[in-house]
Protein backbone atom coordinates (compact mmCIF):
# COMPACT_ATOMS: atom_id res chain seq x y z
CA UNK A 1 0.00 0.00 0.00
CA UNK A 2 1.56 3.48 -1.21
CA UNK A 3 0.90 5.90 1.42
CA UNK A 4 1.12 8.84 -0.64
CA UNK A 5 -2.01 7.56 -2.32
CA UNK A 6 -3.77 8.33 0.39
CA UNK A 7 -4.85 12.15 0.29
CA UNK A 8 -6.70 14.92 2.50
CA UNK A 9 -10.60 14.58 2.36
CA UNK A 10 -10.95 10.90 0.62
CA UNK A 11 -13.53 8.99 2.40
CA UNK A 12 -12.52 6.02 4.61
CA UNK A 13 -14.55 2.53 4.17
CA UNK A 14 -14.62 -0.45 5.99
CA UNK A 15 -14.58 -3.89 3.73
CA UNK A 16 -18.16 -4.19 4.01
CA UNK A 17 -18.21 -0.06 2.05
CA UNK A 18 -19.58 1.21 5.15
CA UNK A 19 -18.41 5.35 6.17
CA UNK A 20 -15.50 5.19 9.04
CA UNK A 21 -14.70 8.84 8.22
CA UNK A 22 -13.05 11.06 6.45
CA UNK A 23 -9.14 11.65 5.96
CA UNK A 24 -7.82 15.05 7.87
CA UNK A 25 -4.29 13.79 6.67
CA UNK A 26 -1.96 11.23 7.10
CA UNK A 27 0.77 11.26 9.57
CA UNK A 28 3.28 9.11 11.28
CA UNK A 29 2.24 5.86 9.87
CA UNK A 30 -1.41 6.49 10.65
CA UNK A 31 -4.98 8.23 8.72
CA UNK A 32 -5.83 10.73 10.79
CA UNK A 33 -9.66 11.46 10.98
CA UNK A 34 -11.43 14.88 10.45
CA UNK A 35 -13.00 15.93 14.18
CA UNK A 36 -16.47 15.56 12.48
CA UNK A 37 -15.72 11.95 12.30
CA UNK A 38 -15.06 12.16 15.59
CA UNK A 39 -17.60 9.77 17.70
CA UNK A 40 -20.18 10.60 19.93
CA UNK A 41 -20.97 11.75 23.77
CA UNK A 42 -17.57 12.24 25.07
CA UNK A 43 -15.53 11.12 21.96
CA UNK A 44 -16.86 14.10 19.92
CA UNK A 45 -14.93 16.66 18.81
CA UNK A 46 -11.31 14.71 18.83
CA UNK A 47 -9.15 13.46 16.06
CA UNK A 48 -9.17 9.71 15.86
CA UNK A 49 -6.07 7.32 13.99
CA UNK A 50 -6.37 4.58 12.07
CA UNK A 51 -3.13 2.69 11.68
CA UNK A 52 -1.72 2.00 8.16
CA UNK A 53 -1.93 -1.49 8.53
CA UNK A 54 -5.56 -1.44 8.61
CA UNK A 55 -5.71 0.30 4.85
CA UNK A 56 -6.53 -2.67 2.54
CA UNK A 57 -5.81 -0.44 -0.46
CA UNK A 58 -7.37 2.95 -2.07
CA UNK A 59 -9.84 2.84 -4.61
CA UNK A 60 -10.76 6.82 -6.90
CA UNK A 61 -11.55 8.78 -4.04
CA UNK A 62 -12.12 6.20 -0.73
CA UNK A 63 -9.34 4.47 1.58
CA UNK A 64 -10.76 0.83 2.16
CA UNK A 65 -10.07 -0.98 5.42
CA UNK A 66 -9.26 -4.73 5.72
CA UNK A 67 -12.07 -4.83 8.52
CA UNK A 68 -15.50 -4.10 8.62
CA UNK A 69 -16.33 -0.54 9.80
CA UNK A 70 -17.30 -1.86 13.22
CA UNK A 71 -14.46 -3.72 13.79
CA UNK A 72 -12.54 -1.13 12.57
CA UNK A 73 -13.52 1.70 14.77
CA UNK A 74 -12.44 -0.40 17.87
CA UNK A 75 -8.97 -0.14 16.69
CA UNK A 76 -8.83 3.88 16.33
CA UNK A 77 -6.59 5.31 18.71
CA UNK A 78 -7.75 8.64 20.08
CA UNK A 79 -5.88 11.75 20.41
Amino acid sequence: MNANAIKQHMEVIGADGVHVGTVDRFEGGRIKLTRADGGEGSHRGHHHYIDQGLVAGVEGNKVRLSANADVAVTFEEEK
